[in-house]
C-alpha cells in the first residue's frame, strides 16, 4: 500500500474531515476506489461518499459509515493509503507477440493475430503463405527474444501440416 495523505482535522458536524494529500496522491482518484487506514494494527477500507479537492495538497472527505464527529475523531491523525498497483515491466500479454517472427523447427513465419478465448487462446501464424491457428499455450513456447522479436515454438507432431 502507498501512503497518500493524512487525516488532519474535522470539517463540519457530520463526520467530514480534512486530509493533507502527499505528492503521490493520484490526480485521477475516483471515489469508487477505497482509501485505507490502519486502526488497531488492522487495515480498514474507507469508502468515500464525497471527495472535494482544496487545491493540490488537501481535500475535504466524507467517508461512508463515519457520520458523526465522534467516529471521525477515531481516525484523526491517521495516514491514508491506496492500493499500490505496481507495474511489472517484465509482464507481457500474448497480444504483445503479434508481428513477432515465429520459428517452428526450420520453418519461419509471423504471428499475424491472437484470438483470446478462455478455453482455447490461439495464435494465427502465417507460414509458407498459409495461415494456421496454433494454441497459445506456455507448453508450446520454447523461447521468446523480445529484443529481436522472435518466438520459438515446439509443437506436437501433426498439429500443422508440413
Amino acid at each position: 500500500m502507498l501512503a497518500v495523505g493524512r487525516i488532519t482535522k474535522l470539517f463540519g458536524a457530520e463526520g467530514e474531515v480534512n486530509v493533507n494529500l502527499y505528492a503521490d496522491f493520484h490526480d485521477d482518484f475516483s471515489v469508487e476506489q477505497p482509501l485505507f487506514t490502519i486502526v488497531d494494527s488492522l487495515v480498514v477500507p474507507l469508502f468515500c461518499d464525497s471527495f472535494s479537492r482544496r487545491g493540490r495538497g488537501s481535500a475535504t472527505v466524507r467517508f461512508a459509515d463515519i457520520d458523526t464527529v465522534k467516529r471521525a475523531e477515531l481516525i484523526m491523525g491517521n495516514e491514508i493509503f491506496i492500493e499500490d498497483v505496481e507495474s511489472d515491466d517484465d509482464e507481457f500479454t500474448f497480444e504483445d507477440l503479434i508481428g513477432f517472427t515465429v520459428k517452428i523447427g526450420r520453418r519461419k513465419g509471423t504471428i499475424t493475430d491472437f484470438y483470446d478465448n478462455d478455453y482455447n487462446p490461439l495464435f494465427e501464424v502465417e507460414l509458407d503463405g498459409k495461415n494456421h491457428l496454433i494454441p497459445a499455450v506456455e507448453e508450446f513456447i520454447a523461447a521468446i527474444d523480445f529484443e529481436k522479436g522472435v518466438i520459438k515454438l515446439v509443437l506436437p507432431e501433426g498439429l500443422i501440416e508440413e
